[in-house]
Parts: structure tokens; sequence; C-alpha cells
């Protein structure tokens, strides 16, 4: 892992535990455990280091529902659903951290693109999980339904997103 890796590692711990408001630079700089010069070097601003947390996370998150994935079909899908609760109970209890970052910095470009790639390659992968592109929309808001409501419902939301999902594409599925 390369230090800019490390660094927004630290950072993505960072904005998971404390939020987008309330860290400071200062306090980010302590959390990356690095020089606030080394920290500007690699991520030049408070955005930026928002950003950089934010490609980290969804290249883990990816990474985490793509382990153990079986062939597409019904046992992708619940497959999927069982990581996300997985995730959230694990690296996510206060919701999706890309959602987070994308109120925090109301119409910031650059996090409105990165949040906005995310989402678009979440459907990308329900598409594929599920062999069903014309339903990958409604999947997805099932994940999103699931991961938002998780503060709340806990694994309840899981389970009934992974029923819907279930459901909308019974007897399309193998």
């Amino acid at each position: 892992m390369s230090l800019q890796q490390d660094i927004a590692s630290r950072l993505e711990q960072a904005f998971s535990h404390r939020g987008f408001a309330e860290p400071s630079v200062a306090e980010l700089k302590t959390a990356a455990e690095v020089s606030l010069r080394t920290l500007y070097r690699h991520f030049p601003s408070k955005e930026s280091m928002v950003i950089g947390a934010l490609a980290h996370r969804h290249a883990r998150y990816l990474d985490f529902l793509r382990e153990g994935l079986p062939a597409p079909g019904k046992a992708a899908l619940v497959h999927l659903f069982q990581r996300l609760g997985q995730w959230m109970k694990n690296d996510a209890p206060h919701g999706c951290l890309s959602m987070s970052a994308f109120v925090a910095f109301p119409g910031h470009p650059d996090i409105v693109d990165a949040v906005s790639q995310h989402k678009r390659d979440m459907i990308q992968l329900l598409a594929e999980l599920s062999g069903r592109p014309d339903v990958a929309p409604a999947l997805f808001l099932l994940h999103e339904g699931a991961s938002a409501a998780w503060p709340l419902m806990g694994e309840h939301a899981i389970h009934a997103a992974e029923h819907a999902a279930l459901q909308l594409t019974e007897g399309n599925l193998s």
C-alpha cells in the first residue's frame, strides 16, 4: 500500500467515525498519522481528503462485496445482501459514507462526481450479479434503501431488501 493509500485509509476511518463537519484538518492530520505537510502534499484540501477517503472506501466496498461471490443469479443477489448486512454492521453503522459526504458538501462538483461514480458502479454490479440489467436500477434502490434504513432498522432492513430483490427477479434467475 502506498503512503497516499495509507493516508486515504486512515481518513476514511476518521470520516466514518466522526462525520465530515466535525474533524478539523489538524484532527485529520493526527488521524492520518502524518505531518500536516505530508497530508497536504497528498490531499491539498479537506475536500480532496474527502474524495480520497471515498475512493478508498469505494474500492474496499466493491472488493468486499465480490469476496466469495457465486455465479450471477439468485445466489449472487443473496450474497450481495448478506455482505451488505456485514458491511453495515462492521464498517458503516451510521449509514452510507458516500451519501453523508454528498449531504455535507452539497454541490461540490468533485464530491458529487465521486459519489455519482460509486452509485453508477453499484448499478453496474447489480446488473452483473442479477443478470438483469433491466431491473438493476430497482435493485440499486433496494440496496440504497437498506443502507439508509440500517441505522434505524438494522438487519431487518437488509432482510426486507433481500426479500424484495428476490421477488423482483423471481422466475428469471437461476
